[in-house]
């Protein structure tokens, strides 16, 4: 009799691992909400804005309806004076038009982080600038979040602000508390984006993939500037290609890793074995049947931060503007040797300063360092302004290729032209 007892037992314990490594996808009156940002603006960030417009006509058709749908980008691409084909907005080389019929829920100044967590909050009344509409998600909903911008460790940068990692921890914890969800998951493209999810939970049913170091690809020579980023343009190119009803997270995951070699995982890891389709469809309705990409042969990948000088070094040097590019480097050096003095002045000792300007290192006091980061940009150098931009030292090239692991300097954007990644590292605080 014991030895039937202990047999069930264990039969049951068995069952139960088995149930819990494989979550069950989602109930019937459960619903799926979705959250996509871009957090840029300008004709130099035309990547993030064309990521959030193709994972809009991803989760469009594969039936989400657009009020269960949440959309934030500056909107400043489809009639901007340098788009060559007004009102269309494209994520690969002779791409479809991604811009067709996506919502403008929060665009221009209405991109904020404060805007961003009401919406994850379900606060409408929070909500300032937008339409106000925001999650009303439950215990038995799936919510999806996507967002696609620039990043430093801690932080993602908004067009005008920045949403910090500690900020974002918070919301996902009252998220979780107040019963906001059943599963949430996270896809985050950005520099240093792991750094955000760090700090999360593995046991309250959230899962994230980040892109750890971000890449720009397809250089559009009509357009003249790049179309995507690497990380997103994987994962949303596997979702087009495969049937989201078999195709998991874990495997998309994988696809993306293949590719990009730095993402990471977070939090719940479990979800994994989820369809994509629980997260990026509805599951009452058909997926839609898979397109045909052909593939691209070169992506010209090239580090985020490097973009802008990337683009410079083609359009000058393709329309004999040198002297745009001598005055660059020289607000290069300029940048470069101001930076050293704000270094110095903060520790006072001369030997620390590469240890502080090259190394990444952890941030212990969140809020030191947020008042630190307003700060800098208040009386040093406000990098969301036109007229400067300052960049981190490129990262290493995906595949390790010898020609992107250079160090790039510090950059300067030129009067005129949009603002693209933010400051450089901070210093511990």
């Amino acid at each position: 009799m014991c030895r039937i007892m202990l047999t069930l037992t264990l039969l049951g314990l068995s069952i139960g691992l088995v149930a819990n490594a494989f979550p069950t996808q989602q109930s019937g009156n459960g619903k799926n909400w979705v959250v996509i940002v871009a957090g840029s603006n300008g004709w130099h960030n035309y990547r993030h804005q064309a990521d959030a417009c193709h994972a809009y006509q991803i989760v469009h058709k594969n039936g989400i309806p657009d009020k269960q749908i949440v959309v934030m980008m500056y909107d400043d691409l489809a009639t901007n004076k340098q788009n060559p084909t007004p009102g269309v907005v494209i994520n690969r080389p002779s791409g479809t038009n991604v811009y067709k019929g996506v919502p403008k829920d929060y665009t221009g100044n209405a991109v904020t982080p404060d805007n961003f967590l009401a919406v994850l909050k379900g606060d409408s009344a929070s909500t300032q600038l937008g339409s106000g509409k925001v999650l009303k998600s439950g215990p038995n909903d799936h919510v999806f979040v996507y967002i696609s911008a620039r990043g430093a460790p801690g932080l993602l940068a908004f067009p005008n602000d920045e949403l910090y990692a500690a900020d974002l921890m918070d919301v996902i914890e009252y998220m979780h508390k107040n019963k906001k969800y059943k599963k949430l998951v996270f896809y985050i493209d950005a520099c240093d984006s792991g750094s955000m999810m760090t700090k999360l939970p593995d046991d309250i049913n959230v899962y994230a993939t980040t892109a750890t170091n971000s890449y720009a690809c397809y250089y559009d020579e009509k357009r003249n500037t790049y179309l995507g980023d690497w990380y997103s343009v994987n994962w949303m190119e596997n979702s087009d290609v495969e049937d989201l009803s078999k195709e998991t997270l874990m495997r998309q995951f994988k696809v993306v890793r293949s590719k990009t070699r730095h993402v990471m995982q977070f939090g719940n890891k479990t979800l994994a074995n989820m369809k994509v389709k629980a997260f990026q469809g509805n599951a009452k309705a058909r997926p839609a049947p898979p397109m045909t990409l052909q593939p691209v042969v070169e992506p010209g990948l090239i580090p985020s931060p490097d973009v802008p000088m990337a683009i410079l070094n083609r359009t000058a040097t393709a329309k004999g503007h040198v002297y745009q590019l001598r005055s660059h480097l020289k607000g290069i050096e300029q940048l470069k040797q101001n930076m050293q003095k704000v270094v110095q002045c903060v520790t006072g000792v001369n030997r620390e300063n590469p240890k502080i300007l090259n190394v990444k290192m952890d941030k212990m006091q969140h809020q030191c360092y947020k008042d630190a980061v307003s700060h800098y940009k208040k009386h040093c150098f406000r990098w969301f302004s036109p007229e400067v931009r300052i960049a981190r030292p490129s990262v290493p090239h995906p595949k390790d290729s010898p020609a992107l692991t250079q160090a790039s300097p510090a950059l300067i954007q030129p009067p005129g032209l949009p603002s693209s990644d933010p400051a450089p590292r901070s210093p511990q605080l």
